[in-house]
């Protein structure tokens, strides 16, 4: 571990030296991830990639790659796709980058399950919050002032322990 990690612990994410509040999966942290579970998965992920909405925000780092119009994150794990970003048209289980909401205004994509084991979980991101408190799908979730403040900061390789 260094200390430009990221650690999750009891009180949120502690990243150089601050605690950000975040909220994590509606079914815990666990060393069993499943898809569909909602659970944050146990262990040290890394940080491969940093997607932003352009309309929305200025590039938040120099390695950001814009979420364009069908940008899309397959959940289908029967699919050989299972756990990537894919294009519409999509067929198969996914869910949409370029949403409506703000949630996805900026993602950074971690490497869990990578490379995909099918059923094993997939789009574990960090991202936006709907709000305080609110459980994600397995996710972990921060206020977009912090998101984008730790954003900034990182690079690709960072540590995400939630062990």
């Amino acid at each position: 571990m260094t200390p430009d990690d990221l650690v999750l612990t009891p009180r949120g994410v502690r990243f150089r030296g601050r605690i950000y509040p975040c909220t994590i999966g509606r079914g815990g942290v666990t060393s069993h991830k499943r898809e569909g579970d909602g659970a944050t998965p146990h262990g040290i992920l890394r940080i491969t990639d940093m997607l932003y909405r352009p309309d929305r925000m200025a590039r938040p780092a120099p390695w950001a790659t814009p979420i364009r119009r069908g940008d899309l994150w397959s959940d289908a794990p029967e699919n050989p796709d299972y756990n990537t970003l894919v294009r519409a048209p999509y067929s198969a289980s996914h869910e949409t980058l370029r949403r409506a909401d703000p949630l996805y205004d900026l993602i950074l994509i971690t490497d869990w399950n990578t490379p995909a084991t099918p059923h094993r979980g997939s789009a574990i991101f960090l991202h936006r919050w709907r709000k305080p408190g609110h459980p994600t799908e397995g996710c972990i979730a921060f206020h977009p002032t912090h998101l984008l403040e730790i954003a900034k900061q990182i690079q690709p390789g960072t540590g995400l322990h939630t062990a």
